[in-house]
């Protein structure tokens, strides 16, 4: 018999590898219970059955984790005539091991499946379900097109770990959302597919970048009876038309802006800012939230200044990262400050280069 506390650890784990954290930073069960074989069942049905998933980790991560636990195993058996290592995961080691596998230098370079789950809890803080989402991102900080845009940061997770709760959803629940920087797509498909936008524009100023968000899309399976996701190439500063908007982005005017580690280099925020009050002439009663992972205080207070220059009301979120050891999902590290931010529009504009 396995405890119950046992299947929240395998389920933590579960999302851990389903989001391809360094086999080194997995939260590993005690050998003990590992070698247990319902134990063992579980992980292979939920982890390395590749009739059950479509959407597999790469095979040079899946090796590394097998390995791993293979080991573990190994050394949890003492008795061979009592315990033994389950087939199935010897089965999946020795055809992986078989396979072709790219070496490390060209797995780097090549899109993998990525799950973010976002589990949501109930009053006694167990796990009612995980709100996933799937994406194929790169897993190289640049990728070799010489974008950032083809993974998702630690600020899009901390806010999409935000606007799944209670608090966070009532602010786009039933509401036309729009993104900046969309990047992989993340934030955009989380609130179509789970939080109940009534519209949602995921944009980028790279056409490349908006096409991957197209895939990460259909991957995500939103059929008709979900909120759709329009996309669009969106550079920063250029006007926007009230009487072209829909025309233009699929959708009416929206109620939120919604924007992730888009303030990470000062020479852009001049562009953003001026992006921010286009859409607050389009509508004044318009709510932004940034999420930013502050790498340099002083370029995020640059951002900060532009928006208080244009008047903008600026309300910092009570919502930081839980440390690592108690994340259950999305999975990032914290050790850089990552904050968001809530901005509204007063009455009075200034010129948004302004500094």
């Amino acid at each position: 018999m396995v405890a119950q506390g046992i299947w929240a650890k395998l389920a933590t784990f579960r999302r851990q590898y389903f989001q391809l954290v360094d086999p080194s930073q997995l939260r590993w069960l005690e050998s003990n219970t590992l070698k247990n074989p319902e134990v063992q069942s579980w992980i292979y049905k939920h982890l390395f059955d590749t009739k059950g998933h479509s959407t597999l980790p790469p095979d040079r991560y899946r090796l590394r984790v097998l390995k791993v636990l293979i080991s573990k195993l190994e050394k949890a058996i003492e008795q061979p005539d009592e315990d033994a290592i389950s087939d199935d995961l010897m089965e999946a080691l020795s055809s992986i091991v078989g396979s072709n596998i790219l070496s490390e230098s060209e797995s780097a370079q090549q899109k993998a499946y990525v799950t973010y789950a976002f589990p949501r809890h109930n009053a006694d803080d167990g796990i009612v379900n995980d709100n996933s989402v799937t994406l194929l991102e790169s897993r190289s900080v640049v990728s070799s097109s010489g974008t950032t845009g083809l993974r998702t940061w630690e600020a899009a997770l901390l806010l999409g770990q935000f606007l799944s709760t209670d608090r966070g959803k009532t602010m786009v629940n039933g509401k036309r959302v729009f993104e900046l920087g969309a990047g992989t797509g993340m934030l955009s498909i989380l609130c179509a597919k789970h939080l109940g936008v009534s519209g949602i524009v995921s944009t980028d100023g790279d056409e490349a970048v908006v096409d991957a968000i197209k895939t990460n899309i259909f991957l995500n399976v939103l059929d008709a009876s979900r909120t759709a996701v329009n996309t669009a190439a969106l550079r920063w500063g250029r006007s926007l038309s009230s009487s072209t908007f829909l025309e233009d982005y699929g959708m009416d005017i929206p109620e939120v802006l919604v924007g992730a580690d888009v303030t990470y280099d000062s020479t852009i925020i001049p562009a953003l800012v001026s992006s921010m009050r286009e859409f607050f002439e389009l509508n004044a009663a318009l709510q932004i939230l940034v999420a930013a992972t502050i790498r340099n205080e002083q370029t995020f207070e640059t951002f900060l200044n532009a928006c208080r220059r244009n008047r903008f009301t600026l309300q910092q979120i009570d919502f930081a990262p839980l440390p690592e050891p108690l994340q259950d999902g999305p999975f990032y590290p914290t050790a850089t400050p990552i904050q968001i931010w809530r901005i509204t529009r007063a009455h009075t504009t200034q010129d948004p280069f302004a500094f």
